[in-house]
């Protein structure tokens, strides 16, 4: 384990922002993690992992844990079903592949999709129909300020939309060390019908798919509207997607008729929110070196050399031009640091 000094984090972060880290150390097992917890000349830690989700503002001004650790393994499967735990330095997408690669299914809706297995529960990832939640049995966590390892299941975790424990009262206590998953090994259960997932795989004439052919229906649609962060600096979406109440989306859909809204409950509707960025009129902007994506407004963009701060500020610009024009506010999905 060693530590370095005032390194670039334009590496480590899809938005490609090039702030320092003061102090700098990847982490390969759960000992080194503990060692560098026991730091005493470096009191103030900042976990690190894909670096996927989250725009960096500022220099981080402390020991920055990259979380490199690897591993993936069955613990144990009968006819139906595998339980597989992934490590939290392993890439989401090749974890995806490797179970789709073993034909083991419930992950491939969310192929492609940004970031490391260790910050997946944190955002509860989720993408055309499937949240990470739907696979999720547990994750073994390690306690900050007690350096030892717990467990947490799914109904630990306080999975919701974009949500979990992890970003609310365990948010700095705790870092996810390993995932675990039950996953199908036949009779997979396919989820087409959201999105153009179904369209996709008819172009591909795909009449019967397999779990296959839907990760690769989703890459296809991911890759046509979202640009790659090797080539183009982004975080995937950028916002979530607003619910606002059954009664509000009528109003709006009174001066706006083609609003898309799915249900959520009896008393809620979700918007997405690309198409109130959309109607504003963000969509393909440029701002100098940053700016909206021409082909999907939930993406903000680093053309280049463009600071978090640039991109900040256009965030915010969005955020009230859409509640100006629809009365609805709308989030960040990812973490501003």
């Amino acid at each position: 384990m060693q530590i370095k000094h005032n390194i670039s984090l334009k590496p480590y972060n899809t938005f490609g922002i090039d702030a320092l880290a003061r102090h700098f150390v990847t982490i390969q097992s759960v000992e080194e993690l503990k060692q560098a917890l026991t730091l005493k000349n470096h009191p103030e830690i900042f976990i690190l992992g894909g670096g996927s989700n989250m725009l960096l503002t500022k220099n981080i001004d402390a020991l920055v844990l990259h979380l490199n650790i690897k591993g993936i393994s069955i613990i144990s499967e009968d006819d139906q079903f595998v339980i597989v735990q992934a490590h939290a330095g392993e890439n989401w997408h090749e974890f995806v592949l490797w179970c789709l690669e073993n034909d083991f299914g419930g992950l491939e809706n969310l192929s492609l999709i940004p970031g490391n297995v260790g910050s997946a529960p944190i955002q509860n990832i989720g993408a055309y129909g499937i949240e990470l939640k739907d696979a999720f049995v547990s994750c073994e966590v390690l306690d900050i300020k007690t350096k030892t390892l717990k467990t947490y299941t799914k109904e630990d975790c306080k999975f919701d939309y974009r949500n979990s424990i992890f970003k609310q009262e365990e948010k700095g206590k705790s870092i996810i060390c390993n995932v675990t998953f039950k996953l199908s090994k036949k009779n997979h259960k396919l989820h087409t019908s959201y999105g153009s997932i179904s369209n996709q795989l008819a172009e591909m004439k795909i009449v019967h798919p397999t779990i296959q052919d839907v990760s690769k229906a989703v890459i296809k649609i991911r890759q046509s509207k979202l640009p790659d962060p090797k080539k183009i600096g982004n975080s995937g979406s950028f916002f979530k997607n607003p619910v606002i109440s059954t009664n509000a989306y009528s109003k709006l859909k009174e001066n706006f008729p083609d609003i898309p809204g799915y249900t959520v409950s009896d008393t809620e509707i979700k918007v997405p929110a690309g198409w109130l960025i959309e109607k504003t009129g963000f969509k393909g902007k440029q701002f100098g070196d940053y700016g909206v994506h021409k082909e999907q407004a939930l993406v903000l963009v680093n053309y280049g050399t463009a600071n978090g701060n640039d991109i900040l500020e256009l965030a915010r610009l969005i955020q009230k031009t859409v509640n100006q024009l629809f009365n609805i506010a709308i989030q960040a999905e990812v973490n501003i640091i």
